[in-house]
């Protein structure tokens, strides 16, 4: 939703309201929020309260919201509920989930090959990318895995379309190459995706209603894991840029089906790909990035101010669009990223290797919070 920009009235409620705030105690203080209760926020997270934990083991990650906001669909290699050796999805009842019961959890996937990158549809049904008709077995590294760290781009990946609880698969956008990353725009109308159907790793755009497909990204490097605003006329993305040894590294690597996510940066454009702009310009890789719900900001992953953007350790960071007045959402010092709000924008959801322990993990488990401007 986009707050009033000019208005008499709105100028007058706002003024009173900030006067009655100037006397007011802090909302933490007049509330019954318990602060000592809250053992799994972290100081610093001024925008975070009532951190909860969903899930307990393994690596689960890029939980995004039912468009009723009751559910959340996710990727999880986490052996209490899956055997298949990599990442399956699941969907999960946010009121519920987090008793750390095994039940708590549905495998909506076909449980074969390997799936990444759920989202809701509005009808309740699913999509997801998978490589399971290429092979029941998660599929073997690839020749360009092996020392830096690169993401795999399978070919075999197709976006598949499912039922609420996962039945009657098809495919839904497929052929040759990896097509996956897909999210759908919060009218219902479009499915953003990630294709290496023109040669490089570019966004498309599939209609939903006709099937009809826009190419709307065509600079060398990667672009990937795109989101639409709330009102659904803009576009949110990562993307590399790379240029000179960095270019010829970057088309060595594609050819093997694998990309390098050393060197990431946040842009957005119109939702026909005009009009980009550039968001960050910082080093590192600044990623996952998703809409505030005023459409005026933009929360993302980044490194960038761990050791120049070398660091492991990741937060979740808030910025204007065009790029100013960053601030740092979590600080957990350990792994958080993939924020995505619930459609209301009262809640958020993201990953992190916190725990209530506060000792060093490799788990990254899924946590929901209240979300507090």
């Amino acid at each position: 939703m986009k707050l009033p920009s000019s208005s008499v009235g709105f100028a007058f409620i706002l003024f009173s309201s900030l006067l009655l705030s100037a006397c007011a105690a802090p909302k933490e203080e007049t509330d019954s929020y318990d602060r000592a209760a809250d053992v799994l926020r972290f100081d610093g997270e001024d925008h975070l309260r009532n951190v909860r934990q969903l899930t307990f083991g393994g690596n689960n990650a890029e939980a995004y919201w039912s468009f009723d906001d009751s559910k959340l669909v996710f990727q999880s290699d986490w052996d209490a509920i899956n055997d298949q050796g990599c990442d399956q999805i699941f969907v999960m009842d946010v009121a519920t989930a987090g008793s750390g019961s095994v039940d708590d959890y549905t495998e909506v996937s076909t449980g074969e090959g390997r799936t990444t990158c759920s989202y809701f549809l509005p009808d309740g049904r699913i999509i997801y990318g998978s490589t399971h008709e290429s092979g029941a077995a998660c599929p073997a590294p690839l020749p360009g895995q092996s020392g830096a760290y690169v993401w795999p781009i399978y070919p075999s990946y197709d976006i598949y379309v499912a039922d609420a609880d996962g039945s009657n698969p098809e495919v839904l956008i497929g052929g040759e190459g990896y097509d996956t990353e897909a999210t759908v725009s919060p009218d219902g109308k479009w499915i953003i995706f990630t294709s290496t159907r023109s040669g490089d790793l570019e966004l498309w755009r599939y209609e939903v209603a006709t099937g009809d497909l826009l190419q709307l990204t065509d600079e060398l490097g990667y672009d990937g894991g795109a989101f639409f605003s709330p009102n659904s006329d803009k576009i949110v993305w990562r993307a590399s840029r790379p240029t000179g040894e960095a270019a010829d590294t970057y088309r060595d690597l594609l050819a093997k089906d694998v990309v390098e996510p050393g060197a990431l940066n946040i842009f957005i454009a119109d939702i026909d790909g005009s009009n980009v702009q550039q968001v960050t310009d910082l080093p590192g890789a600044n990623w996952a990035p998703f809409f505030h719900p005023s459409g005026e900001k933009i929360l993302f992953t980044s490194n960038h101010h761990i050791d120049n953007g070398r660091g492991r350790v990741f937060d979740i960071f808030m910025v204007n669009l065009d790029g100013s007045d960053m601030k740092q959402i979590t600080h957990s010092g350990t792994f958080d990223g993939f924020p995505m709000f619930s459609n209301d924008g009262t809640k958020i959801a993201f990953a992190s290797n916190r725990n209530v322990e506060r000792v060093e993990s490799r788990d990254t488990n899924v946590f929901v919070a209240d979300w507090v401007d």
